[in-house]
């Protein structure tokens, strides 16, 4: 499996999972709410914190209605144009992220978006739904910037042949995630181990973006399936209007997220099987060796009444258990005492 590199990060097989804070857009159009999720962010510790850069007008006809999902007869294309970034907060906002230690992310919806964000990002993201819009795909391609390619709605077929339009323009820098386009998305319906399918069939790093509403479970299966990125939708305060925040986790939710990750990681060590540093201890205490039950004479056979395999404690080590067989009917060569281990030396 492949690596990239995400700005002073690399992402892929063997590396701490990428953890990007999905901003989106809850901001609402506020430049200082923008700025406090950025805050949020950067306290729970994650890698990235992605905004949105779309134009209503690039996305949907005026006459496009209602999108029955959000269970409002308002038209879908007023409420994206409520939901947009402003161009002159990039800047700003990719200013803040570096101030406060983040990589700042956008998805382009369109061409000249982003344009505009390349001289920002050090890495597009491209949304589920814009998956199949090649001409797209291939404008960001061309900018030789790693792809961050979600896939919610996809068939592994659509995806393939996503991959293949972005590889024909020289750039193989490309992450998937396995998404599932359902807001809040219910566990049986993560499917995390298409991620695997998905690094399978195109030999490309893979990882999830998340879009249930638990902070925990979706994101560490994930890890331990080999994701590479977990992408995860949030808030300041599910309270807040507007089409995205009730969904998304709010910033203590965020905070246990990174940690629990970071925490599976760390069960999930290097996965080669040795005897661990810790485990050195109760292996000489616990582990067993053949003892003396009770008083040996010189000349007296070993039997299974006068012999028994026990844990050594900090007596030492004899006999392995496994040479009980060949001890037994052997004569002892000096006395052994109760409770001594049976030595090599103590047989004839």
């Amino acid at each position: 499996m492949t690596k990239v590199r995400i700005g002073e990060r690399w992402v892929g097989a063997g590396e701490p999972a990428y953890i990007v804070a999905e901003a989106g857009s809850n901001h609402n159009g506020s430049f200082e709410q923008a700025l406090k999720l950025i805050d949020a962010a950067a306290d729970a510790r994650a890698d990235a914190v992605k905004f949105q850069h779309f134009k209503a007008a690039k996305l949907y006809p005026r006459s496009a209605g209602a999108s029955d999902y959000l269970n409002t007869s308002r038209s879908i294309y007023d409420i994206i144009q409520d939901m947009e970034t402003p161009d002159e907060w990039v800047p700003e906002l990719a200013g803040y992220c570096r101030r406060r230690g983040l990589a700042f992310l956008s998805s382009p919806f369109d061409e000249q978006s982003a344009d505009l964000l390349d001289r920002w990002v050090p890495a597009f993201k491209v949304a589920s739904y814009e998956m199949t819009h090649a001409p797209l795909l291939r404008h960001i391609a061309r900018k030789g910037k790693p792809m961050i390619v979600s896939t919610g709605a996809a068939a592994l077929d659509e995806v393939l042949q996503s991959v293949g339009v972005i590889r024909a323009e020289g750039n193989d820098q490309i992450v998937l995630l396995q998404c599932t386009a359902k807001y809040p998305t219910p566990l049986d319906a993560v499917n995390a181990r298409a991620l695997v399918s998905l690094r399978e069939a195109t030999g490309l790093p893979t990882g999830l973006s998340d879009h249930s509403r638990d902070p925990v479970i979706a994101p560490v299966v994930a890890v331990t399936l080999g994701a590479c990125l977990i992408e995860k939708h949030f808030t300041l305060s599910n309270r807040l209007p507007g089409p995205d925040h009730a969904f998304a986790i709010e910033p203590h939710e965020l905070r246990t997220l990174v940690q629990r990750v970071r925490e599976a990681e760390q069960a999930l060590g290097h996965g080669r099987k040795e005897t661990l540093p810790e485990e050195e201890e109760l292996r000489a205490f616990a582990r067993r060796s053949i003892f003396a039950v009770r008083d040996i004479r010189p000349g007296e056979p070993l039997t299974r009444d006068n012999v028994a395999v026990l844990r050594c404690g900090k007596l030492g080590f004899g006999l392995p258990p496994e040479a009980l067989e060949r001890v037994i009917g052997r004569t002892a060569e000096r006395a052994i005492g109760a409770e001594a281990l049976i030595r090599l030396e103590d047989l004839k």
